[in-house]
């Protein structure tokens, strides 16, 4: 069971390193991200939420379901591996 647990977890790690090769170059100003959505968060953030905060503006109104969901993934991820790596009782 630990061995196809394994190779799964390679074979998915595998696939997710090669999609990372379509990903922009790090700190590329030319980026979709850098040219589209920076500038509207940086220019009206504090108009459309009233947070003064830039980042707790994105976190907090643009991507709060966005950061909920994520740390339900991470929780469940980690119960996922603790289900497969844990030692039975004899």
């Amino acid at each position: 069971m630990k061995k196809i647990a394994l190779l799964a977890t390679l074979i998915t790690g595998a696939i997710l390193l090669y999609s990372t090769k379509d990903f922009a170059p790090w700190g590329d100003p030319h980026s979709p991200a850098s040219v589209h959505v920076s500038n509207v968060y940086i220019e009206k953030s504090v108009e459309q939420t009233h947070v003064p905060n830039i980042v707790t503006a994105i976190l907090g109104d643009y991507r709060g379901y966005d950061t909920m969901f994520e740390t339900v993934v991470i929780f469940s991820a980690g119960m996922a591996v603790i289900g497969v790596l844990r030692r039975p009782k004899e």
